[in-house]
């Protein structure tokens, strides 16, 4: 276990949840999205035995956090699903929840993001490529980069093609959708358009295949659409990009990254990125840092790509929550 100054977002998240108790943690993790559980719930596998300073610090820190919010607004949409369910039902009710909530979008498609991405693929491989597009365009990037990765290579460029040119999908096609969906899970269709889709999405979910599967995926988009390839590369974000963050994400990024993943990343990175990591750590874990460099062996490179995209993933999550800002060819300039 970690110093408790070294310890992540997700490893505070975790002790809480175990402090808490089975049935408060259950509670706590029915709010949490797809891709969270996964991450809390895997992390609190993963705990061994915890300090009492830990377990005291992530308290104290979470009190103090706690303390600076109002109750307003926590847990809202947990208060209108019940308030709802009661006043009308749970079957009355059903509808005008998820269209209140989920913003029109269906039940059926919002299940797929609870499920593995092979399962998904397995579920869409045999459907015509627009519904697979469409799909692939609804999930998350990293979903949706691993779905692709088990899909039919033959129908890879397809996919990204007709991800990359949608804009908006009409209801009737929606409809058809969760009536393919209706096989496994229940939901009803959307009222009105949904957007969807994109460049930048498709630049997002490229950003997420496995490098073997992107690097001939972009090559056969190139030699159908030299301008939309080009596009695409401008927006994605690479390992390389990282050297455009300023010096505070990175240090930022570095307390979210674990060190066996940070040697294996900057193994075959450039001296420039290395660079930028070293620069942004204290003299002693630059030091270190370097030393396990040094000593470590001759590694796959998938390893290595594995590695990169794992700390990409934890830089576009912390992107989004607004803690960093992405620079380079996948960020938005600054004034």
């Amino acid at each position: 276990m970690a110093a408790p100054e070294k310890l992540t977002n997700v490893d505070k998240a975790a002790i809480l949840l175990l402090s808490l108790g089975e049935s408060d943690a259950a509670q706590v993790l029915r709010h949490l999205g797809p891709k969270e559980v996964q991450r809390v719930g895997s992390a609190m596998a993963q705990m061994g035995n915890v300090q009492r300073e830990q377990i005291e610090q992530v308290m104290s820190e979470f009190v103090e956090r706690v303390g600076h919010q109002s109750s307003l607004g926590v847990g809202s949409d947990g208060y209108v699903r019940r308030m709802l369910s009661q006043a009308l039902g749970e079957d009355k009710a059903g509808n005008l929840i998820d269209r209140i909530l989920m913003g029109g979008n269906t039940s059926g498609l919002d299940s797929l993001k609870w499920m593995e991405p092979r399962a998904v693929a397995d579920i869409i491989r045999y459907e015509h490529p627009q519904i697979q597009a469409i799909v692939i365009a609804y999930l998350d990037p990293d979903q949706a980069g691993e779905i692709m990765s088990h899909l039919d290579p033959k129908n890879q460029l397809d996919i990204i093609l007709r991800v990359s040119s949608l804009n908006t999908v009409q209801p009737a096609a929606l409809k058809e959708l969760n009536d393919i969906l209706e096989k496994q899970f229940s939901g009803s269709s959307s009222a009105g358009r949904t957007n969807l889709g994109g460049v930048k999405r498709a630049a997002d979910i490229m950003n997420y295949i496995d490098s073997a599967v992107e690097a001939p995926l972009m090559d056969s988009i190139r030699s159908v659409d030299a301008d939309l390839s080009s596009k695409i590369e401008d927006l994605m974000f690479v390992f390389g990009n990282l050297i455009d963050v300023d010096d505070r994400g990175i240090q930022t990024l570095l307390r979210e990254v674990s060190s066996d993943v940070l040697v294996l990343a900057l193994k075959g990175a450039d001296e420039s990125i290395k660079d930028k990591f070293f620069k942004n750590m204290s003299k002693r874990a630059a030091e270190l840092l370097r030393d396990d460099l040094e000593s470590k062996g001759p590694v796959r490179v998938s390893e290595v790509e594995a590695a990169q995209k794992e700390i990409l993933a934890v830089a576009r999550r912390m992107a989004d929550s607004g803690e960093i800002v992405l620079g380079g060819k996948g960020g938005d300039e600054m004034i």
